[in-house]
C-alpha cells in the first residue's frame, strides 16, 4: 500500500490525455485531450457508445495499451500523484493488481484455457500478497461473487462454466487484491439480473470497507443511475460531458447525452400492450397465421455424459435441461430468461441440433432428431444462430467480409459480385459501413463484433433465428437500432426469434410471449402482458425486481 494522499488529492487524475493509432496511413487520434479525477472512495461511470473511447481510456490507465497499434501521444495519468505513462513495465506489474485492477469486458478471451479456475485465480493472490492464504482467498472470492459449488469450481476449466460465471470469475481475480482503484469494463455484461445486483452489491461493500474507488465503464444506463457519484459522456474519443449523477440524468446539456438516456430501455414502458411496437413503414407480408409452428419443442431435455478426460468434468447423467415445450409461429418471437446456468443457452443449441438431445424438435414442419449433418444441411438454412460471445464466434484469420459471406458460400447462393452486395447490405443494416468487409474482427469493439455476427445470421434469410444475448454486448443506441432492426425483418418477413435474454426490459419489448428458465426448467409461461404484468412465481418476481432502474433519484429514495 502506498501512503496516505494529503486530503482533497484525487486518487486518480487523468489530465489532457490523448491516444493514437498507427495506419498505413499515419498516426490517427482515437482519443483527444480528455481530462476527469477520480477521488477515494468514489465511483466514475463512463458511458458512451462502442469505439466512443471508454475502454481505450481505461487501458491507457492500466498501461496496457497494444504496442504496435497504440499509443499514449500526450497527456498525464496519475494514481497517488504517481505518474504512470514514465513507469517502466516491471514497475507498472507492481501497479496491475495490487494498486490498480482491471474486470475486462469478455472473459473467455481473458482467462487462460488451460490453466484450472484456481490456478488462475490463485495466480493473481499469489503475486501481490501472501501465498500460504491463496487458495483460501480463491475460495472466500468465489463464495463473494455467488459462484455456487466454489470449491468445485476452483478445479474447473473456463470452457467448462456459463458466460456469466466466467464474468464473476473475472470479478473474483480483481478483487482478490483488495485494489484502491478498480476500473471495471462492463462487468456485468454477461450477467443476468440477479446476480447483477450481486455484483454491484459487493463493489459498493467493497468500495466502503476498503475506500475503493471504482472506474465503471458500462453501456447500461440503469446501472450508471445506481452506481455512479459522477459520470462521464463520451463520444468519438472526446468527452462531451461530465457532472455529478443526478444532475447528468435530471439536466443533461448535450444532444447526445439526451439521446443516450432516451434509448434506454425501460421495464413497464409496454404495459397493457400484447406485441411488440410496429417499426416497419413498409406494407406487411406475413404467412398465414395459425397453422403450422415454425420452431415445435415437446420434452425436450438434454443430459450431459460424463466421463474423466479433460472434456469431461460433470456427472455422468446430470441433466441441464429437462421436459422443456413450447411453439413459436411464423412473425412471433418467444422471449427466453432466467439466471445463468438456468439452461437458455443450452436449450437454444438443442432445438437447432447443435448439441444431443432427447425429445422432439420441428423446424419447419422437420423433425431434426438424429438426422446427420448433410441432412440438416437445408434445414440450418431456415433456422440460424446469434451466439452469446461475439469474439468466439468469429473466425479471426478470416475477413469480417468473409465471415458474413460464408453462408452464402456454404448454400451456394449468388456468384461473387451478387455476394459482395449482399455483404455490404447487411453490414449497413445493421450499422456498419461497407468498408468494414475488409477488416478483421479484432480490428472492431465487441458491441461492433456482435453486429457482425447479427449480419452473418441474416445472410440466408432464415425463418428462424435463435438469438442468444445478441444485443448484451450493445451500447443503448446502437442495441435499440439493431432491435428496431430486428422487429422490422420480422414484420416484413415474417421470421420468428427464439430470444435468449437477462434483459428482462428487452425481453419485454421484443417478445409475444415469455417463458422463464430455471434449473433446467421453465417454471412459468405465458403472453408478455400475463408475464409482465400478472407475474405469478416468486422467482419471476424477483427477477423484474433486479432490474436496474434508469433514474438515480430513485436510489437515492430507496437508501433514505
Amino acid at each position: 500500500m502506498t501512503e496516505a494522499m494529503p486530503a482533497g488529492m484525487p486518487v486518480l487524475k487523468v489530465d489532457r490525455l490523448s491516444v493514437d493509432a498507427r495506419t498505413p496511413q499515419g498516426r490517427k487520434p482515437v482519443i483527444e485531450d480528455i481530462g476527469f479525477e477520480l477521488n477515494a472512495g468514489e465511483t466514475l461511470c463512463i458511458a458512451g457508445e462502442s469505439g466512443s473511447g471508454k475502454s481505450v481510456t481505461s487501458l491507457s490507465i492500466m498501461g496496457l495499451l497494444p504496442k504496435a497499434s497504440l499509443q499514449i501521444a500526450s497527456g498525464s495519468i496519475r494514481l497517488d500523484g504517481r505518474e504512470l505513462t514514465k513507469l517502466s513495465n516491471s514497475a507498472m506489474r507492481h501497479v496491475r493488481g495490487g494498486e490498480a485492477a482491471m474486470i475486462f469486458q469478455e472473459p473467455m478471451t481473458s482467462l487462460n484455457p488451460v490453466m484450472s479456475i484456481g490456478a488462475q485465480l490463485t495466480e493473481a493472490i499469489r503475486e501481490h500478497q501472501s501465498s500460504r492464504d491463496a487458495e483460501a482467498i480463491a475460495l472466500d472470492m468465489l463464495d463473494k461473487v455467488q459462484i455456487t459449488e466454489a470449491a468445485r469450481r476452483l478445479k474447473q476449466y473456463p470452457h467448462e462454466l456459463s458466460g456469466g460465471m466466467r464474468q464473476r470469475v473475472m470479478i473474483a481475480m480483481a478483487l482478490s487484491c483488495r485494489p484502491k482503484v478498480l476500473i471495471a469494463d462492463e462487468p456485468t455484461t454477461a450477467l443476468d439480473v440477479t446476480v447483477q445486483a450481486q455484483i454491484l452489491t459487493l463493489m459498493c461493500e467493497l468500495k466502503a470497507e476498503f475506500g475503493t474507488s471504482i472506474i465503471l465503464i458500462t453501456h447500461d444506463m440503469g446501472v450508471v443511475a445506481e452506481m455512479a457519484d459522477r459520470v462521464v459522456i463520451m463520444q468519438n474519443g472526446r468527452i462531451v460531458e461530465q457532472g455529478p449523477s443526478m444532475e447528468i440524468f435530471g439536466h443533461p446539456h448535450e444532444l447526445y447525452t439526451r439521446q443516450l438516456l432516451a434509448a434506454v430501455p425501460r421495464l413497464g414502458a409496454h404495459a397493457g400492450t400484447d406485441g411488440p411496437p410496429r417499426v416497419s413503414k413498409s406494407e406487411i407480408h406475413l404467412p398465414t397465421p395459425g397453422k403450422t409452428p415454425v420452431l415445435n419443442v415437446r420434452d425436450l431435455g438434454v443430459t450431459y455424459g460424463g466421463g474423466t478426460g479433460f472434456l469431461f468434468k460433470r456427472k455422468a447423467g446430470a441433466a441441464s435441461v429437462m421436459d422443456v415445450s413450447f411453439d413459436i409461429m411464423p412473425g412471433e418471437t418467444m422471449g427466453l430468461v432466467g439466471e445463468s446456468g438456468s439452461g437458455k443457452s443450452t436449450t437454444g443449441k438443442a432445438v437447432l441440433g447443435l448439441i444431443p438431445f432427447s425429445g422432439a424438435v420441428q423446424i419447419d414442419g422437420r423433425s431434426i432428431a438424429g438426422l446427420g449433418q448433410r441432412e440438416m444441411k437445408p434445414v440450418r438454412r431456415a433456422a440460424q444462430m446469434i451466439f452469446q460471445d461475439p469474439y468466439a464466434s468469429l473466425d479471426p484469420r478470416m475477413s469480417v467480409g468473409k465471415a458474413v459471406a460464408e453462408p452464402l458460400v456454404i448454400h451456394d447462393i449468388g456468384n461473387k459480385t451478387e455476394r459482395q452486395d449482399r455483404v455490404a447490405e447487411l453490414l449497413r443494416r445493421v450499422g456498419l459501413t461497407p468498408d468494414a468487409a475488409s477488416r478483421y474482427p479484432h480490428e472492431f469493439s465487441g458491441g461492433q463484433r456482435q453486429r457482425i455476427c447479427i449480419a452473418r445470421a441474416l445472410a440466408l434469410e432464415p425463418k428462424l433465428i435463435v438469438a442468444d444475448e445478441s444485443v448484451a454486448a450493445l451500447d443503448v443506441s446502437v442495441r435499440a437500432r439493431v432491435l428496431d432492426l430486428m422487429l422490422e425483418l420480422q414484420e416484413t418477413m415474417g421470421l420468428a426469434y427464439l430470444f435468449i435474454s437477462h434483459d428482462m426490459a428487452v425481453i419485454e419489448r421484443m417478445s409475444h410471449k415469455v417463458a422463464v428458465m430455471r434449473a433446467g426448467r421453465i417454471v412459468e409461461s405465458g403472453t408478455r402482458r400475463e408475464i409482465f404484468e400478472s407475474p405469478r412465481e416468486d422467482y419471476t418476481k424477483a427477477l423484474m425486481a433486479a432490474v436496474p432502474i434508469p433514474d438515480p433519484a430513485a436510489y437515492r429514495r430507496s437508501a433514505v
